[in-house]
């Protein structure tokens, strides 16, 4: 169980009344723990905790955030924390927090240094030296560092401004150049990288080399655009290259035989600002602008950057939002802490500019802000450039983005919109916890970008538009695309020529597969008409053969009954042939009759005239031997025996 809170007097003044009401607001709420209130409000327990000590004014976004944990309504609290700090001030008899974007910071909060900010660049003076002699004695060279190590800042107030001088010093002329590859970098920037002979000598700084893995989605381009970087490795090159890359792309690097042998003999690691480096980073630009910074405010953030890897960026930001909140000229540890800590700034920004938009503003920041972000796939989540003609697609982008950017979260130019920096990604829950709803659509959303441009670079090709288990991915993640506010025109055009061709298919394959089977029933049909024909001619030639066979055989019948009694062996022969031809009640009686038919077993010749017998013997009947002439009877008849003798 928690400790319990101390106490508050709600008369004790402003801070203690407001601290008192948002006890109470929680104790109605059901007394939740600051930890699960934290999971709400995006910022962490102690700021809550702190928000109710009553101690000092907390800020409104924390304000926001802990009734919003409690079920109230920001909306309605919001009075209140003006109210008290209206009384705050007059109290402490000092002049009000000055407005935002009233007067010249000395510090860039998110957005990045510039090379006009070199005079309010402080604390890299040991590893730009080291940079400056890495770039010097290598054709190509690489500065790699994690995120939030300031690479783009020593790029662009550090290394730039160095070596303009000296060249200068040097008199040797030379174009420096520093770019960020974007998705087409070899289109883009290819003429760039190959200077002509004769041309002064290129010095050419890519920052945000990662964008060539996480913008960069064809191959081909890539290989390209890392190709003419190699090149600047020939001596008789015209070409100097630094590459900047975030570490977490290191064996995305190494994957690429020049790149990793120039990380090899040509590299260098952006390590953390040691605690005099980070003195000097707070107070120098304070300084140089004419203000100054509390001792403790300066220990303060000093200890809690070295325990924060990538804290840089917001270390910045809470350095501007306390300078916003000084006390005259002075930076106060009191400022620091109402602008709600190194890890609660960011988030403290962000939420009071999106507390401030009315709904419909609201929801357009959400779509605005996830086009800017690229999910990660193995690697951290990181920012994309939106162009203006993509924002100016979504109603009421363009408050949303001037809103964003007055309060430096975003930065903008005349080639688009981006994050001021990826650490709006992991220090604003809210932004994270959309990430994390939306981490499969938005993955798919960037395909569908990629896959909608190289649609209209190839003049609307139907052989580019999504098909089979890609769109129906797309159908059901976008599926009311045609007004889906996070897509563009030309991605919802994408889409529905999409869902178009598909259609066209799917009818075109129907009549095709309709033909078919018509094609198919009719075959089928004088197929079957020509084995009907086919059996009926059989039929009818079997039957004429069985009639002509039976007529034969009642012939053979007839003709064996006709010859009964003249020619009884004959008759008896056609009677057993017609039963054998056709078995008929017709043969059948022929062969029957031939069995009943009377004949004797045996028959003898007639004495012939003028014959006498031999002397000295007595006559007797000429005998035959078995089955000899001269002897016939029915039973070897119908063995087929002897013969008939003749008369």
């Amino acid at each position: 169980m928690g400790r319990p809170e101390r106490p508050v007097d709600p008369s004790a003044g402003p801070v203690a009344r407001l601290a008192h009401e948002l006890r109470q607001l929680r104790s109605a709420a059901g007394s939740p723990s600051y930890r699960a209130m934290a999971k709400v409000a995006g910022f962490a327990p102690a700021t809550l905790s702190q928000a109710a000590a009553g101690e000092r004014l907390p800020s409104l976004a924390v304000v926001e955030a802990y009734v919003r944990a409690c079920g109230g309504d920001p909306a309605a609290w919001r009075p209140r924390w003006q109210e008290a700090e209206r009384e705050v001030e007059q109290e402490a008899g000092r002049e009000p927090v000055e407005p935002r974007g009233d007067g010249p910071a000395p510090y860039r909060g998110l957005a990045r240094f510039e090379p006009d900010d070199r005079h309010l660049f402080f604390g890299r003076d040991r590893v730009l030296a080291e940079l400056v002699e890495l770039v010097c004695e290598h054709r190509l060279a690489v500065l790699f560092g994690p995120s939030g190590s300031g690479k783009s800042s020593l790029l662009r107030a550090g290394l730039v401004p160095r070596l303009r001088e000296t060249m200068a010093a040097r008199g040797s002329p030379a174009v420096l150049r520093i770019l960020t590859p974007g998705a087409r970098p070899a289109t883009t920037y290819g003429h760039l990288l190959s200077p002509a002979a004769g041309e002064p000598e290129s010095w050419v700084v890519v920052d945000q080399f990662e964008e060539v893995f996480t913008l960069c989605n064809d191959p081909q381009e890539r290989s390209r655009f890392i190709d003419l970087l190699l090149a600047a490795r020939a001596p008789d090159s015209g070409l100097r290259v630094l590459i900047a890359v975030r570490a977490d792309f290191y064996a995305r690097c190494a994957e690429h035989c020049g790149i990793a042998q120039a990380l090899n003999e040509a590299g260098l690691l952006l390590c953390p600002m040691t605690s005099e480096e980070l003195r000097e980073a707070v107070v120098g630009p304070a300084q140089a602008a004419g203000y100054l910074v509390e001792r403790t405010l300066t220990a303060r953030l000093v200890k809690e950057v070295l325990a924060e890897p990538g804290g840089l960026p917001m270390l910045s930001h809470v350095l501007l939002e306390t300078w916003r909140r000084r006390k005259r000229r002075l930076l106060t540890l009191a400022g620091y802490e109402a602008a709600g800590g190194l890890r609660g700034a960011i988030a403290a920004t962000a939420e009071e500019v999106y507390g401030g938009l009315p709904p419909e503003q609201a929801r357009a920041a959400r779509h605005v802000l996830l086009r800017m972000v690229v999910p990660g796939q193995g690697t951290p989540d990181t920012r994309r450039p939106s162009t203006h003609e993509e924002l100016s697609q979504c109603p009421d982008a363009q408050v949303v983005v001037e809103r964003l950017t007055r309060a430096r979260l975003l930065t903008a130019d005349e080639d688009g919109v981006q994050l001021a920096h990826e650490a709006l990604i992991s220090c604003w829950p809210r932004l994270h916890d959309w990430i994390e709803e939306d981490r499969e659509r938005l993955r798919h959303h960037r395909m569908l970008a990629d896959a909608a441009r190289a649609w209209l670079e190839h003049d609307r090709d139907p052989g580019a538009l999504y098909r089979g288990v890609r769109l129906a991915r797309a159908e059901e993640l976008f599926p009311d695309h045609a007004s889906d506010p996070a897509l563009t025109v030309p991605e919802r055009a994408f889409l529905t020529a999409a869902l178009e061709a598909r259609e066209t298919e799917r009818l075109a394959a129907a009549r095709i597969s309709r033909r078919h089977r018509m094609l198919t029933g009719s075959l089928s049909a004088v197929l079957a008409l020509a084995l009907l024909t086919a059996f009926a001619v059989w039929r009818e030639r079997d039957d004429n053969l069985r009639r002509r066979t039976q007529e034969a055989a009642r012939r053979a019948a007839g003709v064996a009954d006709a010859l009964r009694t003249t020619d009884p062996r004959t008759a008896l022969l056609l009677g057993a042939a017609s039963w054998r031809i056709a078995e008929l009640p017709e043969t059948r009686r022929a062969l029957l009759g031939s069995l009943a038919q009377p004949e004797s077993d045996t028959f003898t010749e007639t004495r012939p005239s003028g014959y006498s017998p031999m002397p000295d013997a007595p006559w007797s009947a000429p005998t035959a031997p078995p089955g000899g002439a001269g002897t016939w009877s029915p039973t070897a008849a119908r063995a087929g025996v002897g013969s008939r003798p003749a008369w």
